[in-house]
């Protein structure tokens, strides 16, 4: 197991039991993806957590895959799932590069509160484009937290050292829209929600 997934399962009981630190930005952040879901998509979630946002979103939608690498967000999404009767829902542990995800099978692939994270980005955002079909759309909202933030990185840096914090990377918002251009898709829509919010939002279509 790496060391990303011991982190968030050992986090995952408290992040189940957290609440939204802005619900406004949220309820945004739903309704503007909502608006590009329907009936006839399958979609992909990366990064699903405990699956709030997916079992939100399931109705919208034909069938919904929600990965993770975390294997207790994972069994926390599934028993949600089944409490709330959510039944075109799959929960999967797994990261994106994972080979049950089969190239070109996908609409719309989510990827909330996630990209930062990473360490690889612009090899994410390419397996995402070979994971989708064609014209497909990839919708992320990333902490774009370079410049404003870089304050922290020592500290970030120290907590990691102690098992407090994951990788955290940070990103500026031009750079980006860049990885996500390079990657073979157009950028639809771009914006962040309050506006001097940290996080972006970002629509972009498969080319």
């Amino acid at each position: 197991m790496s060391s990303s997934a011991k982190f968030w399962d050992k986090m995952a009981p408290g992040y189940a039991k957290k609440p939204i630190d802005n619900m406004e930005s949220y309820e945004t952040t739903l309704a503007k993806t909502r608006s590009y879901l329907n009936r006839e998509q399958r979609v992909l979630e990366i990064g699903c957590g405990t699956g709030s946002t997916a079992l939100l979103l399931a109705g919208e939608v034909k069938h919904f895959t929600a990965t993770d690498i975390s294997g207790v967000m994972i069994e926390i999404g599934e028993d949600k799932a089944k409490d709330q009767g959510v039944t075109n829902i799959d929960f999967l542990k797994a990261d994106v590069f994972d080979e049950r995800l089969a190239p070109q099978s996908y609409d719309v692939i989510l990827a909330h509160n996630i990209i930062h994270l990473l360490e690889n980005i612009p090899q994410v955002i390419a397996r995402i484009n070979e994971l989708l079909k064609p014209d497909g759309l990839f919708i992320s909202k990333t902490a774009c937290l370079g410049g404003r933030m870089d304050y922290i990185k020592p500290i970030i840096g120290l907590m990691r050292l102690v098992g407090k914090a994951p990788y955290v990377n940070f990103l500026k918002v031009s750079h980006l829209e860049t990885m996500v251009l390079d990657e073979g898709f157009s950028i639809e829509e771009s914006g962040s929600f309050p506006e001097k919010s940290i996080s972006r939002y970002i629509v972009a279509k498969k080319v």
